[in-house]
């Protein structure tokens, strides 16, 4: 091992501050606190806090008085605190990046490349502090009609554990540029980085500006039902995303919603089949154990290259060996919690006991460095059927199920069986079969001779029961404003 290696792969320096981060200040929880641990090693993190009703309501209180001044400071004063920010993410980027690693944990090197995203996304959002404008309506001699974009006011952003730090230093952008104020609220399965992040930028916004809660369910319900929050978002699982739908529903509330995938990656016979098996194994998302709603975990090969591509994704998946998370050396980390890393034991024998044949892994790995930790082989079965449950369901873990179809027709259909309409992708060297097969993936976000890659400012989101929403990119920033309509008669 290197010295880079053997300095990254010491603890980082964990955040301080434990408490809730609002108004500007550090406060301690009515709602108490709970433990957090390592899911790579097992090791005590400490305690961070869980917020209930009223630390939410003290919350919002303080971001809608927040507002009030924020709203009317000139873009170009929300365009400056960001790039300050972004500048902050970068100078930051290892510390961030490995309290990832031991919180969550994905591998260091990886998320050093989300901490890089979320600089990114934060600049670009500075740059589109003057693009929230209005238009004129001609309505004839003597009038002026024209319609304004204004803030909703306290924007709540409930975020997932695969990229923890990338999404609270990325999602708060859009809405701060446009003029809100924000509630974070970071995962509970790995909620250190947002607290670290909180530490790093305070005083770069007024008081309240910018706030995160750390806390579970409670926590969630109150930022759902509370009266000063207009604008929820979720990125989550559909359940969840249903229940926040119903809650927010009482006070008619704005929802956004980027939630779960079952993509579809779909192989011709005419590609090129080096190609189409890279791309397989790179869109599964092996290096974050197949732990992001965008992986293509159904992977459609015709039959007359079936057995070619199978072959080359059993060899190519080889490249990801589990291991400690803090080491730059490791290509794929542990699974964030035991509860979902018994539920994705729980489909790997479910997919035995359906009839698909197990081709890689389906295991805990032997090697007895990791035995503290919560690690599963890369896993692939072939011979599945589009009727099992490990083609229908999202496991959020890396096991991949493969298909073989013949006729095209009745392979969309089984593609485009599922409740999922996330992300898709087709491998193949013909632009008139491209076209053809894109236009038949109900997805929103979809790939040809690629997979897993986002491509900023290009609009990510679902269709169907993956969400209602567009993100990194400028139909983001939109959504966080309202229109007015102005009549003026001269």
């Amino acid at each position: 091992m290197n010295e880079q290696s053997r300095n990254m792969t010491t603890v980082p320096n964990l955040p301080e501050n434990r408490g809730l981060y609002y108004g500007g200040a550090w406060h301690e929880p009515a709602g108490g606190y709970t433990s957090v641990t390592s899911p790579a090693t097992g090791a005590d993190l400490g305690q961070v806090a869980e917020a209930n009703q009223s630390d939410v309501a003290a919350a919002a209180e303080a971001a809608h008085q927040a507002f009030q001044s924020w709203r009317w400071l000139k873009p170009s004063v929300r365009g400056d605190a960001l790039r300050q920010v972004a500048e902050i993410l970068r100078q930051n980027r290892e510390e961030l990046a490995l309290i990832d690693a031991i919180d969550c944990g994905n591998p260091v090197k990886a998320l050093m490349r989300d901490v890089d995203i979320a600089a990114e996304l934060t600049e670009y959002f500075a740059g589109l502090v003057y693009e929230t404008r209005g238009a004129t309506i001609p309505m004839g001699d003597g009038i002026v009609n024209m319609t304004i974009r204004e803030p909703y006011g306290v924007c709540a952003r409930i975020v997932a554990y695969n990229h923890p730090i990338m999404f609270i230093a990325s999602r708060f952008a859009a809405p701060v540029a446009a003029g809100n104020t924000v509630i974070m609220k970071p995962p509970p399965q790995a909620p250190l980085s947002a607290l670290r992040f909180a530490e790093l930028i305070d005083g770069v916004f007024p008081p309240g500006v910018f706030n995160v809660l750390t806390g579970g369910k409670e926590c969630g319900e109150a930022l759902v039902a509370h009266p000063l929050i207009p604008k929820i978002t979720l990125i989550g699982s559909i359940p969840t995303g249903r229940a926040i739908s119903r809650g927010a529903s009482d006070r008619l509330k704005d929802v956004s919603l980027e939630l779960g995938g079952k993509n579809a990656l779909v192989v011709y016979p005419d590609a090129d089949l080096d190609r189409a098996a890279a791309g397989a194994v790179k869109g599964m998302a092996f290096t974050w154990c197949g732990q992001a709603c965008s992986s293509t975990t159904r992977l459609f090969l015709h039959e007359d290259i079936h057995d070619a591509v199978l072959d080359r994704v059993a060899e190519s998946v080889k490249a990801f060996r589990p291991g400690i998370p803090t080491d730059p050396e490791t290509t794929m980390g542990a699974i964030v919690s035991k509860e979902q890393y018994d539920k994705i034991l729980s489909y790997i024998e479910i997919g035995k006991s359906e009839g698909a044949r197990l081709v890689a892994g389906g295991k805990r790995p032997d090697d007895p460095q990791l035995a503290d930790g919560w690690y599963i082989e890369p896993t692939v079965f072939a011979e599945v059927t589009a009727d099992m449950r490990i083609a229908q369901e999202e496991i959020f873990g890396p096991v991949l199920s493969v298909l073989k179809w013949r006729d095209e027709d009745e392979m969309f259909a089984q593609v485009n069986a599922v409740e999922y309409g996330l992300a898709g992708g087709v491998f193949t060297r013909d632009l008139a079969t491209a076209h053809r097969a894109i236009s038949r993936i109900e997805a929103g976000y979809t790939w040809v001779n690629n997979a897993a890659a986002h491509f900023f400012p290009a609009p990510f989101g679902g269709t169907k029961q993956s969400g209602n929403n567009r993100e990194e990119c400028f139909e983001e920033l939109l959504s966080f404003t309202q229109v007015k309509n102005v009549y003026i008669d001269l």
